[in-house]
């Protein structure tokens, strides 16, 4: 077993930390709601196979009003019409920032959702999808546990 990141370092992990507020406050100071957040950070985490990730923000995303049918589908979003507008945008953030280096698909996708969220809202998703990278890394390489919930 490797060391956890976050105990080795956990100075490092505090920054993190702090830098993870940060962006999660700009974020909705410029109008990217909560549940899009979620959605960024469950897509994000299901691309890079992130356990832990996924377990803490799906829980999240319902809390933030997610509805359970889209988690569900959100693998497939784009074969279904459950996802608005906004979304689609932002899930389309979350893949691109994922899947580096950005294919001529990609960045079609991220005019798109550019023209669509504005120029604020798109920095926002694009932040906070390059932080939910960051803090995937971090889990996968400390191999962090998804232990049992108790629901």
């Amino acid at each position: 077993m490797r060391p956890y990141l976050d105990k080795a370092a956990p100075e490092a992990w505090a920054a993190a930390g702090t830098y993870s507020l940060a962006i999660g406050e700009a974020a909705a100071a410029r109008g990217l709601l909560p549940r899009e957040s979620e959605l960024i950070k469950v897509r994000a985490s299901q691309l890079n196979g992130c356990a832990f990730c996924l377990n803490l923000h799906t829980q999240e995303a319902r809390a933030a009003g997610v509805p359970q049918q889209q988690l569900d589908l959100l693998p497939a979003w784009r074969e279904t019409t459950l996802f608005d507008e906004r979304e689609r945008a932002v899930l389309a953030i979350s893949e691109a920032a994922t899947q580096l280096p950005l294919s001529e698909e990609a960045q079609a996708d991220l005019f798109g959702a550019r023209t669509v969220l504005g120029d604020d809202t798109f920095v926002a998703a694009e932040w906070v999808a390059a932080t939910i990278n960051l803090f995937n890394r971090i889990s996968i390489l400390s191999e962090h546990p998804v232990r049992q919930r108790r629901e």
